[in-house]
């Protein structure tokens, strides 16, 4: 597996676009394009929370049918959630304007909104978005990058990346880009995700590739523990790398599903460390479980805890929020076998052994909490799981960008 550079447009035979139409943002690009120059199977995972989106709704159908796709629209400013038969009518007109300018299948259009919930779109704006999109696309990898730009909202920066691997003597690419900064907690989150490749896979393939991954990356990543009405991820594959048919339990599935984690951990460590506000990603990393489910509810239950990253925020050594939120988690362990471990680029330090308090320096465990990226490492000391989940620190930063949001 080889990591190279670009998003979207990196895999053979994907275009992309970016277009500033006004829907909310001034003086920015606020819509994208993914356009493939053939049919595509189509994955697709979405928010867990009861309200859900127009988008959402649109593409779970355009997924769950036998649709190929080709298109992906995105627009960021206004989610359309919570807009009834409007908003959802406003799904099928775009939809339609992506078949008119782009010669594709309307039923077959996947769509991506983020941005204010409540507020109905400006349908004409976004036609008119789509018909600049049309004549903006192109395969360059500067588009792709653009395109990762479009669908920012308040994130800081673009997140994408894309690698190449063998499949049947063919290389094949993977590439992708994210947005997701606010609203961002396990079970998919204020998160779009779009990933393209030209693997010849089966649709069975791609899409239990995908939500077994997101098990262990986008479901692993926390900001603010609001889960979201948007959240989607979605694959489109083209085949146009020519490799031989990638099946379900192969080989060959298996080295796919790899790479497809490759891109998908890197993006939901870029969203949990650009939280809203935040100065640092944090990792919390349970090792010696005795089952995943129970690491994994134990790492998320860390990242999870306000008071844990709070004092993350302020380079606090306070390991009694995390042996705290370890054990409001659900999960049974003995907090009395408890190892716990800091780490970053400045070190690594423990703070507990067996439930305790070593004797260490609070002043070496504040410079390696002072770092950008910081690890907490909990050994439960009871089997040989492991998981790990992201979050970020919580700062002041956080409340000044959510008090006015809407404005």
């Amino acid at each position: 597996m080889e990591i190279i550079k670009g998003g979207v447009t990196a895999a053979k035979g994907f275009e992309a676009a970016s277009t500033a139409a006004g829907i909310k943002y001034q003086n920015r690009t606020d819509m994208a394009l993914i356009y493939s120059q053939v049919p595509c199977e189509t994955a697709g995972t979405f928010t867990t929370n009861v309200v859900k989106a127009a988008p959402v709704m649109w593409d779970k159908q355009v997924v769950d049918s036998e649709k190929k796709s080709q298109t992906v629209v995105v627009n960021s400013g206004i989610a359309n959630a919570c807009t009834g038969a409007e908003g959802f009518g406003y799904c099928k007109e775009t939809a339609e304007a992506a078949a008119k300018y782009l010669s594709v299948d309307a039923e077959g259009v996947l769509i991506g909104s983020t941005g204010v919930i409540g507020k109905q779109l400006p349908i004409d704006r976004l036609t008119a978005g789509i018909e600049a999109l049309a004549g903006k696309k192109n395969a360059s990898l500067e588009n792709g990058t653009e395109a990762a730009k479009a669908i920012m909202t308040t994130d800081t920066c673009e997140k994408e990346l894309a690698v190449t691997i063998q499949i049947g003597g063919k290389t094949v690419t993977i590439g992708g880009m994210a947005k997701g900064s606010g609203m961002i907690h396990p079970n998919m989150c204020t998160m779009l995700a779009f990933i393209t490749t030209d693997a010849v896979i089966s649709k069975e393939a791609l899409q239990k590739a995908l939500s077994e991954d997101v098990a262990d990356t986008y479901n692993m990543i926390s900001v603010d523990g609001d889960t979201s009405t948007n959240d989607t991820a979605l694959v489109l594959a083209n085949g146009m790398a020519g490799n031989p048919v990638i099946e379900y339990g192969t080989a060959e599935y298996g080295e796919f599903k790899q790479a497809l984690h490759v891109i998908n951990e890197y993006l939901a460590k870029k969203i949990a460390g650009d939280g809203e506000g935040a100065t640092a990603l944090f990792e919390a990393k349970v090792i010696g479980a005795d089952t995943k489910e129970q690491a994994r509810v134990l790492a998320k239950a860390i990242v999870c805890s306000n008071l844990t990253k709070a004092a993350i925020a302020g380079h606090d050594a306070n390991w009694g929020r995390i042996l705290c939120a370890m054990g409001y988690s659900g999960a049974q362990f003995d907090p009395e076998k408890v190892d716990l471990f800091f780490e970053s680029k400045a070190g690594k330090i423990q703070i507990i052994e067996n439930g305790t308090a070593v004797d260490y320096s609070e002043e070496e465990a504040t410079k390696i909490l002072s770092e950008p990226e910081v690890t907490a490492i909990a050994d439960v000391k009871l089997g040989g799981q492991t998981a790990v989940a992201w979050g970020c620190d919580l700062t002041h930063g956080y409340i000044d960008i959510n008090a006015d949001y809407r404005s």
